[in-house]
């Protein structure tokens, strides 16, 4: 099924969407994404259905035919301090602010906005199984975001990263059991997913 190419005819409008919202550890990514009028794939779609090959073909197509796209990011401890939906929504307006095209209107994926300054927007739940800016929004946040885990892997292959990208997995709550936690973990987070919490230091 084709997706939508936009919500309000005649526009300039934005398609939003951000990867990483339940991780337990790395940065929450946004992306912003402004498709030529005209644009048609058939393959495009929410990142979620998609394998990993098709979403990084994907990212250079968009990048290439998009009228303009940005990625907006906020790591773990600014999510501990704003917390996780204020984070998400931030991400987006970074994102937003990085467009070098200004949208006359903004299509968010999900049930939850606030204004970006004067511009319009609509929240669509599951937006990005609907409409073909938001399923490029979805998969440049999702790339993007699995770039960066891969690369702090690296640095603590313990947590398996590469692997679960942060993900609540099995694997990655035991290895916090294990090994304790890292810079990269978001501290406000359920992380151990029981009544048994960690005990964090806050003295820092």
């Amino acid at each position: 099924m084709m997706l939508e190419a936009y919500y309000k005819k005649g526009v300039i409008e934005a398609g939003c969407d951000e990867a990483g919202r339940g991780c337990l550890a790395g940065p929450v990514f946004a992306a912003a994404v402004i498709l030529p009028p005209d644009f048609k794939n058939e393959v495009l779609n929410d990142s979620k259905q998609l394998t990993e090959k098709k979403r990084y073909m994907l990212r250079e197509v968009i990048e290439r035919e998009a009228l303009a796209w940005a990625v907006g990011v906020i790591d773990n401890k600014e999510i501990d301090k704003i917390n996780i939906l204020n984070a998400s929504i931030l991400a987006m307006h970074r994102a937003l602010d990085q467009l070098r095209i200004r949208p006359e209107y903004i299509i968010v994926d999900g049930n939850r906005w606030k204004p970006y300054h004067d511009v319009p927007a609509t929240t669509i739940v599951k937006g990005d199984g609907k409409y073909l800016s938001i399923a490029a929004a979805s998969i440049l946040a999702k790339t993007y975001r699995d770039d960066f885990m891969m690369h702090i892997h690296e640095e603590f292959p313990q947590y398996h990263w590469d692997k679960n990208k942060g993900y609540p997995a099995k694997v990655h709550r035991e290895a916090i059991r294990e090994y304790g936690t890292t810079p990269y973990h978001r501290m406000s987070f359920n992380l151990l997913g029981d009544s048994q919490q960690l005990e964090f230091d806050f003295g820092e």
